[in-house]
């Protein structure tokens, strides 16, 4: 029989689909086939923002800190894992969710205070708070907007390929 259901399948599989794992990671092959999960990436970031994930993988918390693109987890890194070929990091960009306190009437900007690309800009509105826009193109998916923000309302995620 051929008659396997892919969406029940899918609850088994390792793979955390809102990981973010590491800078430049191929995305032609499977993160979690190649890392050995020995560490050195851990170690060697400059921010600390790598943990132990799910099944020890390493992951991005972005509640730390921000990625400085530094490089150093690749560098100490053995494993085929990366593409430098590309300019862009990561596919992943930074979103706003509705618990921001601009949505509740608080006037409050420190995600973009954080924001270094610029990416991230306030709408004026007579007689409300200004609300957050993200311009998807200069955001560089650094995460710098995160840990600053006072009510956890923003996440760094991957965003489907526009290419």
């Amino acid at each position: 029989m051929s008659s396997i259901n892919q969406s029940r399948r899918r609850l088994f599989s390792r793979k955390k689909a809102q990981a973010i794992h590491l800078p430049w990671v191929d995305p032609n092959i499977e993160f979690t086939d190649l890392c050995t999960r020995c560490n050195k990436c851990i170690e060697t970031c400059e921010t600390q923002i790598l943990i132990k994930g799910d099944g020890g993988f390493p992951e991005v918390d972005f509640s730390i800190d921000e990625c400085t693109f530094c490089q150093k987890c690749i560098q100490v890194c053995a494993e085929p894992l990366f593409d430098l070929s590309t300019l862009q990091a990561w596919k992943a960009k930074a979103k706003i969710l509705d618990t921001c306190m601009a949505h509740q009437g608080i006037w409050c900007q420190s995600c973009k205070d954080a924001c270094d690309s610029r990416a991230i800009s306030f709408s004026l509105a007579i007689g409300q708070a200004p609300l957050p826009n993200i311009d998807i193109e200069a955001c560089t998916g650094c995460g710098a907007c995160v840990s600053p923000c006072p009510s956890n309302a923003i996440r760094i995620q991957e965003t489907e390929s526009t290419s």
